[in-house]
């Protein structure tokens, strides 16, 4: 019989409360006496201060991901408190506990190398411990994946709450912002269109608040996708991480999560094919993060009923029919404060309402038609200049788009949307190759580097396992005695990753990765002839199948004779576990059925 909140049990009644599967009686750790074990928790749990009554209600975890080395996460511990009322006001207790925090730039050799480690701590913690159901804060590009991937394996009810973007900042009269005015400006200072003291100045106003980076970068696409998979208000993937708005979402939050925990919302219920393909298509609207797709294929693999049903095809078939709606950059000119006061995702998802499969269901019992019902939006200048009616796009269709061919017969994906020379979406030029990182840094800017504008720059070594942790290389710096004539765009082509604030004609997530011996990406040579054709969605060296193939069977056998490390540690588990990007780089052993989708 359940337990009347303001009754405490008696838990010396060990035959009622060993039953119970809630609260601080689930999940007993094994001593083998499990009415020892319940009377040792009672034990040290009461060196807390707890009462009785604060024992016998829900409870709500909370995980902290403060970090000094994070300022994407800056405004945590108000998060926690107002998420905290939440919960206590609605008849829940609140406990906060850490996992691993994880920030772009201060993670070596990349955050996404750390991003399985994350969701891994985060599955285990929200299993480990007596919860009813978690407040996931997150907000930094690999913290919400990380997080959703923990969570969906976990399958507890979870709540992410997003940490928010940033606002911008000002340099002369003009709104800056992180961080595709960082590439952006330092572009044009590798080029010596401005000087020290002005890149300089340049740095103190990228980021003036905590938060997030302030334009539609992997965070902002990150949080937006959240909401479109129903897991978190709508709001909340917009309000800025300094405003009062933010606050008010962490305590809705907590309130979600106690009704959650009641009705037992596990995320693996609530998930649907429909969830992710309505993700897919706000993603394709906002003109979101490259890294999104990895993120999503590897959110999806965790969840059985997704598994091998959401495929890189399925971006690609969304991807035709929708057309990006939003005016953010690094696809637009704007700033995510804009988005928000424009509607944010309200607005977006009434415009998109057409396209979308409103009987997903969300994390407050709702499906998402009873969401847009019940919140009509009405338009207002602002909110057409940022988020265009479906009759007026930025961009017809096809924001991002997933491309194959003999150097990419598992794919590769571009944001042609962020192309800044449209000539380059069909296009042919020799191969200038770099090994890896290091063979970049050292050449890119050798004035007797043979390279012109016509050139394709191809960087390998930055896969899955290649870097380790498909480093955000991508976006390979043009040449600086091109810059310096005035280049703006040339094709580049990499099996890594990009940020999702950055922009050019770039293709990325090439598989298989060059580090693979079976990799035809990997016996790529400078002077090859690539072929890029978004219309037709191919990428091709032009080479017969014969010199491909006995390319390939020499650098197997180049691969046969070297002996590679032995790695140590979580490098050497990443390593050897590590799945391709089609799959979402996560451990093979993680996803759904603990191998490959394919």
């Amino acid at each position: 019989m359940e337990q009347d909140a303001s009754h405490p049990p008696n838990d010396y009644d060990l035959s009622t409360a060993i039953s119970s599967t809630s609260g601080l009686r689930q999940g007993l750790t094994s001593y083998g006496d499990a009415h020892f074990s319940l009377f040792l928790r009672k034990v040290f749990v009461k060196a807390l201060g707890y009462s009785e009554d604060a024992l016998s209600r829900p409870i709500i975890g909370i995980i902290n991901t403060y970090s000094g080395f994070n300022p994407c996460h800056g405004n945590v511990p108000q998060l926690i408190e107002a998420a905290k009322r939440g919960i206590q006001f609605n008849g829940g207790l609140a406990v906060e506990f850490p996992t691993i925090s994880v920030h772009e730039s201060f993670s070596h050799p990349t955050s996404m190398f750390l991003r399985n480690l994350m969701s891994m701590d985060t599955e285990e913690m929200i299993r480990a411990q007596p919860l009813d159901a978690c407040v996931m804060i997150g907000g930094c590009d690999k913290t919400v994946p990380a997080q959703l991937m923990g969570g969906i394996s976990a399958n507890k009810p979870v709540l992410p709450l997003i940490t928010g973007p940033m606002m911008p900042g000002s340099h002369r009269g003009q709104r800056i912002g992180a961080c595709t005015d960082c590439r952006n400006n330092w572009a044009s200072f590798r080029a010596g269109e401005i000087d020290i003291e002005e890149i300089s100045a340049i740095n103190e106003e990228l980021a003036p608040t905590i938060g997030t980076c302030g334009v539609m970068g992997t965070a902002s696409t990150m949080a937006c996708i959240t909401a479109a998979l129903g897991m978190m208000p709508l709001r909340g993937a917009s309000a800025p991480a300094v405003s009062s708005a933010r606050a008010r979402v962490a305590e809705e939050t907590g309130a979600n999560a106690i009704i959650a925990a009641r009705n037992k919302w596990k995320p693996q219920d609530i998930l649907s094919k429909e969830s992710f393909l309505n993700a897919i298509t706000v993603l394709q609207a906002i003109g979101g993060s490259t890294n999104a797709v990895v993120h999503l294929m590897a959110i999806a693999n965790r969840n059985p009923k997704t598994q091998g049903v959401i495929t890189l095809q399925t971006f690609e078939e969304v991807g035709r029919k929708t057309p990006l709606l939003v005016d953010l950059k690094p696809s637009g000119d704007n700033y995510m404060t804009d988005f928000h006061n424009a509607g944010g995702m309200l607005a977006l998802l009434h415009t998109l309402r057409p396209l979308l499969h409103l009987s997903a269901k969300t994390i407050t019992g709702q499906t998402l038609g009873d969401i847009l019902d019940s919140s009509p939006f009405r338009e207002f200048p602002l909110s057409r200049r940022i988020i265009r009616p479906l009759s007026d796009p930025l961009y017809p269709g096809s924001s991002l788009v997933v491309l194959s061919g003999n150097i990419a017969p598992n794919g590769a994906v571009m944001k042609a949307s962020a192309s800044k020379d449209r000539a380059l979406l069909s296009h042919t030029g020799p191969a200038v190759v770099f090994e890896d990182s290091a063979d970049l840094a050292k050449r890119i800017d050798d004035p007797n580097l043979e390279v012109t504008a016509n050139s394709v720059l191809v960087l390998k070594g930055i896969g899955p396992i290649g870097n380790p942790g498909m480093p955000e290389a991508g976006l390979l710096p043009i040449p600086r005695k091109l810059a310096s004539a005035g280049v703006k765009d040339i094709l580049r082509i990499s099996d890594g990753r990009m940020s999702g604030t950055a922009g050019g004609t770039i293709i990325l997530h090439i598989s298989p990765e060059s580090a693979l011996p079976e990799s035809p990406f990997g016996i790529v040579q400078t002077g090859d002839l690539i072929t890029c054709d978004v219309e037709k969605r191919k990428l091709s060296l032009d080479i017969s199948n014969e010199e491909l193939g006995s390319r390939i069977e020499a650098r197997k056998a180049v691969f046969a004779r070297e002996a590679k490390p032995k790695r140590r540690g979580y490098r050497g588990l990443y390593e050897r576990a590590v799945n391709q990007a089609q799959d979402g780089a996560d451990f093979d052993f993680l996803a759904a059925n603990g191998g490959s989708s394919n």
